[in-house]
């Protein structure tokens, strides 16, 4: 008898040591965001300025983005999300499941170089492709701006901040001879810098009109409407306890900042506190 119940005992303690623990819970119900605002390593020409960077595959880029990678998996990462378009209503990246690690020595995309990498090294099987291209109104008609600065003659004004912009971005373009990659995403991601440069740029051409389009107002709500569908699709791709890098062109950090800032259940972890 003594024999049976020893045995009996033996089994349930094996049996509860080789249960599978249930995954633990979130340590909080917020979701939090690092919005990491980037230069386009593979630039495709598509903005009012294009950059110019340097080649991402050379080996010592490839160490910087490395060394990037163990700034960002300080923040313990458990999802990234990606400046490509949504395919599916579950919005997680098709490329990334096609993605290998070799791919990295091939595709200079920040998607890849950084989004795919971090995710990778982390282990992540989600990445999600939150971007918007097509909407109901223009989200960046800058030819109506434009139109109605020739009209007014305003064109002087739109001539001076382009300006503005092409110098900074030949000083980034400098730079990349003497800083590491990590250094020239702190230049995309300094708080003050982005709301300089938006300020100057979308809330600088707000008075553009030529009295029958209010084309700067036009430029200012398209924009502010195609970062608002990228964050609704950030909403609706987390979950509480997310943390959640989120990888896109710098221009876009303003006002992802400003949707992670002002929305109930998320929080905003301050980027630059991974790369200084």
């Amino acid at each position: 008898m003594t024999l049976r119940l020893i045995s009996a005992l033996a089994a349930l303690f094996l049996a509860a040591c080789t249960t599978v623990a249930p995954d633990p819970a979130p340590e909080t119900d917020v979701v939090k965001v690092m919005v990491l605002g980037t230069y386009h390593f593979a630039n495709p020409g598509y903005d009012v300025v294009n950059m110019q960077a340097d080649d991402v595959l050379r080996p010592q880029r490839q160490q910087e983005l490395e060394a990037l990678m163990d700034r960002l998996a300080a923040f313990r990462p458990t999802v990234v999300a990606i400046e490509s378009t949504r395919r599916t209503d579950g919005l997680l990246s098709d490329s990334y499941k096609a993605f290998q690690p070799s791919d990295l020595s091939k595709d200079r995309n920040e998607i890849v170089q950084i989004g795919f990498r971090l995710a990778d090294q982390q282990g992540l099987d989600r990445v999600y492709a939150i971007d918007e291209h097509d909407g109901d109104l223009d989200f960046f008609p800058f030819d109506r701006v434009q139109a109605a600065a020739e009209a007014t003659g305003q064109t002087g004004l739109i001539e001076e901040k382009i300006a503005r912009i092409q110098a900074e971005s030949q000083a980034v373009e400098a730079a990349q001879s003497t800083e590491t990659i990590t250094q020239l995403l702190g230049r995309h991601n300094d708080t003050s810098k982005l709301r300089e440069q938006h300020d100057e740029f979308y809330y600088g051409m707000l008075g553009i009109s030529d009295g029958e389009d209010l084309a700067g107002a036009a430029l200012n709500y398209g924009w502010y409407a195609r970062n608002a569908l990228i964050f609704a699709n950030l909403v609706k791709a987390t979950r509480p306890g997310d943390r959640v890098v989120v990888v896109y062109g710098a221009g876009h950090a303003y006002w992802l900042r400003h949707f992670v800032e002002e929305t109930p259940g998320f929080e905003l972890e301050e980027t630059m506190d991974y790369l200084r």
